[in-house]
């Protein structure tokens, strides 16, 4: 194990017992969050960072579970000793959100009121509610404020509502690769995973446990169109090809290019792993978020009571998420007047580039993070 790890890892389970008001309405009289920390809480519990994750995420972001595993968190790259988010210095939160399918109360979890898994009886839930539901964490934890709140993706929505909802409880919010809204595009892409998931005969209207059974097709062909969308067409012709399995043409509609055994391998994997239901509720989630149109959709008046220090940061061959929707939330921040730095980053990985050690982002994310621990060394209180 390389010495900038966070080594073997223990998740724990909190319990809430309080009822959380939805967005829809709806409540849930309590709830679990799965959470995972790295790092020392200062004295002062002054250096906690939050870290939101994506679509697929869970709280395990850094890190092993055992010494017999193979693979790290999914942020590995960003968390750890000496790495942007130090954990010689900061004491990292990472938690599974709501209507997750990796230990926090969602889809997979029984509901008291039926003795059964809540299955599609589940309520939607937003963004919003997932900041709420993190805010409580943070009371439990003690933590008043946050140092940082970092995300990507549907992270990075994550840490705008941060902003936007609880201004004096974080002094940084960190946006990578994210939007203030999804495009139409961005929500074809997703309804189209959805029907692929309950169209799946095996789908069962979401009641797909109590037949002992997994809409594995639907999933998987929904992970499918899901992953081409996060790599770049650059990228893709890099890693790919149009290389051939066995070399020569089958003439028939066997898999015969690499691509589509990779993806097809990505889709049966995801497929095992991840729950259909959990899986719609999260494309809802990305869906529902525009902090706009609470504000006659004028961005920088959502903005504008925010009173953290913001990065922005984009990668030019990310498509889902391109640099134009990054250059939105900076030119609403400019606007707002708040103090953001920017950043478009040169990578061929797409939507992924996020999740990748590349120097220039790197180099962005440390020296962004470093200026928050001096901060913190400088005892810098909220001026803004």
């Amino acid at each position: 194990m390389s010495s900038d790890s966070v080594g073997i890892v223990t998740p724990e389970l909190i319990h809430f017992s309080d009822p959380l008001p939805l967005s829809s309405g709806k409540s849930l009289p309590c709830y679990d969050l799965m959470v995972e920390t790295y790092g020392t809480l200062n004295a002062e519990k002054s250096n906690a960072v939050l870290i939101c994750h994506a679509l697929s995420g869970h709280h395990h972001a850094a890190g092993f579970h055992s010494a017999e595993d193979k693979k790290p968190g999914w942020w590995d790259s960003a968390i750890g000793p000496g790495k942007p988010i130090d954990t010689n210095l900061f004491f990292v939160v990472s938690v599974n959100n709501l209507g997750g399918c990796h230990g926090s109360t969602g889809p997979t979890s029984i509901n008291s009121e039926t003795g059964q898994p809540f299955g599609p009886d589940f309520p939607v839930v937003t963004v919003r509610d997932w900041v709420n539901s993190q805010a409580k964490l943070a009371d439990r934890l003690g933590i008043e404020r946050w140092a940082a709140v970092v995300g990507g993706s549907l992270g990075g929505m994550q840490a705008m509502q941060w902003a936007i909802d609880f201004p004096d409880r974080l002094g940084h919010a960190l946006v990578i690769a994210s939007a203030s809204k999804l495009t139409a595009q961005n929500i074809a892409f997703n309804e189209v995973a959805r029907q692929a998931i309950t169209k799946d005969p095996e789908f069962y209207d979401g009641r797909y446990y109590d037949h002992e059974s997994l809409p594995k097709t639907g999933l998987s062909l929904a992970r499918m169109i899901a992953h081409i969308t996060y790599l770049s067409d650059d990228g893709m012709a890099e890693k790919f090809g149009r290389s051939m399995r066995t070399g020569e043409l089958s003439f028939d509609f066997n898999t015969q290019f690499q691509v589509e055994s990779y993806l097809q391998y990505q889709g049966e994997k995801f497929s095992t792993t991840f729950d259909a239901n959990t899986y719609l509720l999260m494309t809802k989630a990305l869906d529902y978020f525009d902090p706009a149109t609470e504000h006659n959709n004028d961005l920088a008046k959502a903005l504008s009571h925010a009173r953290c220090g913001f990065l922005v940061v984009s990668f030019t061959t990310d498509w889902r998420f391109a640099p134009e929707r990054s250059r939105e939330i900076t030119d609403a921040l400019v606007a707002a007047d708040k103090d953001v730095c920017y950043a478009e980053i040169e990578s061929d990985h797409g939507h992924d580039a996020f999740l990748i050690d590349s120097p220039r982002y790197t180099a962005v994310f440390r020296a962004y993070m470093k200026r928050v621990a001096n901060e913190l060394s400088l005892g810098v209180n909220d001026a803004r």
